[in-house]
């Protein structure tokens, strides 16, 4: 039993997308705040009702996100 979910947040064209890697949730949002709020709610609204374990998760899971970044590169 996994006691976290696992999302990977990156930069597309015009907003940060957000996905999980144990269940199927996919998010957005303009700035990370918004992303990263909009990710917590994608997953409760997902697991609303479910029992965690079909999932194979633990109850009330932690989310544990990695963010993908561009160097700032200095000429």
């Amino acid at each position: 039993m996994h006691h976290t979910i696992k999302a990977f947040v990156y930069k597309g064209d015009d907003y940060y997308v957000a996905e999980c890697h144990e269940i199927a949730v996919v998010t957005q949002g303009k700035t990370l705040d918004e992303t990263i709020a909009n990710l917590k709610e994608a997953v409760a609204l997902h697991l609303e009702g479910e029992d965690p374990a079909d999932f194979g998760l633990v109850p009330n899971p932690s989310l544990l996100v990695t963010l993908e970044l561009e160097p700032s590169i200095v000429a």
